[in-house]
């Protein structure tokens, strides 16, 4: 069951998407998008298109999590290619560096979209989000007149699981997942080599069975965060033995465990431990 308030925003969503006639969803297979994804889908049928926009910030796993979900909403999937690497301003990775990503990403979603004959183009905002102090990327989202139902309509993060939960959607629970240029620090370049070797730790992690991870890239220190249940599961000497010879192995100078766990910014935490 869903609470009457949340079903009458979920109606009033559908009603809007309904006088848009045709939209495409910016969909990384989160739960926000997922539940906008579903939405759309429910109301307008095969006019409700799904966009996912790949670079090399775009974990492999994510995407493919992406085309999944899409699958199971039952919502047509595009997949476009870019690279923010391409901007001069996203790889100098100053404080508004999420400005410039959304931008270029969201720049081409309408690119897709003028081609499809789709006027709006929708994304998976919710209304927590503005009450983070530092959200520059929302200002792309306004300039580009990004329409963001869950925004629009006063639905907030927990609001959104419970949609999810309602429709059944897998990714309920899903954890949050930013891009991989959120593990370095501000003011450290972005490079091809930082994401690649950031990727890659962090797949390696999550193969050992955690389900929240996040492997900062400090200026060669990789600094691994896991979410607050699973800190237990660091303190294993094979995890230590593993991960520091596989992280060393791949790239890194030296690594560490936040004993801290998993903190949203923690790319600009200082470093508080000691290396493995």
């Amino acid at each position: 069951m869903i609470s009457s308030t949340l079903e009458g925003k979920i109606q009033a969503i559908q009603e809007e998407f309904k006088t848009k006639k045709h939209v495409l969803v910016s969909f990384s297979g989160g739960v926000d998008s997922s539940v906008v994804a579903k939405l759309a889908q429910e109301a307008l049928g095969s006019n409700a298109i799904a966009c996912t926009a790949k670079s090399e910030t775009l974990p492999e796993l994510e995407l493919l999590d992406s085309i999944r979900i899409a699958n199971e909403i039952g919502i047509r999937h595009e997949i476009i290619n870019f690279s923010e690497l391409d901007n001069p301003d996203f790889v100098n990775n100053d404080s508004f560096r999420c400005y410039h990503c959304q931008y270029m990403r969201f720049k081409k979603m309408y690119d897709l979209a003028e081609k499809m004959n789709i006027k709006t183009v929708c994304d998976g905002t919710n209304a927590s989000d503005i009450k983070e102090s530092h959200r520059p990327g929302l200002k792309a989202i306004s300039e580009l007149q990004v329409f963001s139902p869950l925004l629009e309509f006063n639905v907030e993060k927990e609001d959104v699981r419970e949609i999810a939960r309602f429709y059944k959607l897998s990714v309920s629970e899903k954890p949050s997942m930013a891009c991989l240029s959120s593990r370095i620090p501000t003011g450290i370049l972005v490079t091809a080599q930082r994401l690649d070797r950031i990727e890659k730790a962090e797949k390696m992690i999550y193969d050992l069975g955690f389900s929240q991870v996040r492997v900062r890239d400090q200026n060669g220190t990789a600094r691994i965060e896991v979410g607050q249940k699973e800190l237990h599961m660091t303190m294993s000497s094979s995890f230590k033995k593993q991960t520091k010879e596989y992280l060393l192995n791949i790239g890194f100078d030296q690594v560490i465990v936040d004993p801290m766990g998993y903190r949203p910014g923690g790319a600009n935490k200082p470093l508080t431990t000691e290396p493995l």
